[in-house]
């Protein structure tokens, strides 16, 4: 049997595969075009933790985990050619569908990448939902790594997944999201769309999991060698806000709030993120959705002011002296709004674990103090600049 994870030279896709892999006698192949080193370079910035070349990786995962079920393929899913082939010849059971330009800034910066982030990440999805449904692998269950950033901010608390809508006295459940704030955010509104077309047309079992803001430099696996190591972006156009935070508090600057910062987003840590994401890709065939399925993979909401109180109070443990300022806010958002987002059905499948903000912290602190002098080389990135 065969697991194919997309995206795995990321973030998440690679300590993602790393865990599938140690978890199963699977062969688990990981699909990627190297896209996300290359952007991150084009907008001058670079990962703070190092990022082994992919043999380095596997190579890597061998020697220190005893994983050999681990094998690498380069291409780009957009192209359908190279798509068709890769599901043809590797007939996956399971995918992990993890690639994509993940940055809302970058999405924004001008008409050329708003249109390559939303043909890149729509093409890529259409292109496997088709070619499971043209290569009979229909029984193939298909994950994906939406985003939390669909529901836009609501006054409601968030479903996981659908919701009721009422007119005229008469109500219905109906899909819920399609309120993205950002040209990425938008492709993930269109992914869930497309799958969910996807499972009425071609009965293909479905999860969408809706990814929170991530955080965390390290899982279990990739601790024991730095080749293992997952990146970590902290520049304004790819690093979350908690990882920028984080960074700044290391190269010693004021951590920068947006005016009040009390509105409250949704987060996960990565080792949390993993672990989801490890349980539906080595789920018990019998166990799989029939249906699509919508998890939302958060574990808390965290004020903007409450991540860099939080930040700054952690600093201490490692000699940062770290000041928060407010600065006016560029944005036009509510800077009190309290999201509410359920996530039952994601604790049930991580089984209740969690690691909590806090701790979080303290763990990218420690980490990020290592490379200090990496952050510091690029502590302009921490704003925006100018792409032509």
């Amino acid at each position: 049997m065969t697991i194919l994870v997309t995206g795995g030279d990321g973030y998440l896709g690679w300590p993602a595969a790393l865990r599938i892999a140690d978890r199963t006698d699977d062969r688990v192949l990981l699909v990627d075009n190297f896209a996300r080193r290359e952007w991150v370079e084009e907008v001058g910035a670079t990962s703070a933790t190092p990022v082994a070349d992919m043999d380095e990786r596997i190579a890597a995962a061998e020697e220190v985990h005893g994983i050999d079920n681990i094998s690498f393929v380069e291409g780009d899913l957009a192209e359908k050619d190279f798509t068709d082939e890769l599901l043809a010849v590797h007939e996956p059971e399971t995918i992990v569908h993890a690639a994509a330009q993940p940055s809302a800034p970058y999405s924004q910066i001008n008409g050329e990448r708003a249109n390559y982030t939303q043909h890149n990440n729509l093409q890529a999805t259409r292109n496997l939902l088709w070619g499971l449904e043209e290569h009979d692998l229909t029984d193939t269950h298909f994950i994906e790594t939406t985003t939390t950033g669909v529901y836009g901010a609501p006054e409601f608390p968030i479903p996981e997944g659908g919701a009721v809508m009422e007119n005229q006295g008469e109500h219905d459940g109906v899909p819920f999201p399609a309120m993205g704030g950002s040209w990425y955010h938008q492709t993930k509104s269109f992914d869930a769309g497309n799958m969910r077309l996807a499972n009425a047309q071609f009965d293909i079992p479905i999860s969408d999991v809706r990814t929170a803001i991530t955080y965390g430099t390290e899982v279990e696996e990739t601790r024991a060698d730095e080749r293992l190591k997952t990146r970590f972006d902290f520049d304004y156009y790819f690093g979350t806000v908690a990882h920028r935070f984080c960074a700044q508090a290391v190269a010693g600057y004021p951590v920068t709030v947006y005016g009040k910062g009390e509105q409250r987003k949704p987060f996960i840590s990565l080792e949390d993120a993993v672990e989801g994401l490890a349980q539906l890709a080595l789920a018990d065939p019998d166990d799989r959705p029939k249906d699509l399925t919508v998890y939302n993979q958060v574990t808390r909401a965290i004020s903007i002011v409450e991540i860099a109180e939080t930040i700054a109070e952690a600093g201490a443990e490692y000699d940062l002296d770290v000041d928060v300022e407010h600065f006016e806010n560029p944005r036009d958002e509510d800077e009190t709004h309290k999201m509410e987002i359920e996530n039952a059905r994601y604790l049930d499948l991580i089984d209740g674990q969690e690691q909590d903000f806090e701790s979080g912290m303290h763990d990218v602190l420690a980490s990020l103090t290592n490379y200090a002098d990496v952050i510091e080389s690029h502590e302009d990135r921490f704003l925006p600049g100018v792409l032509e």
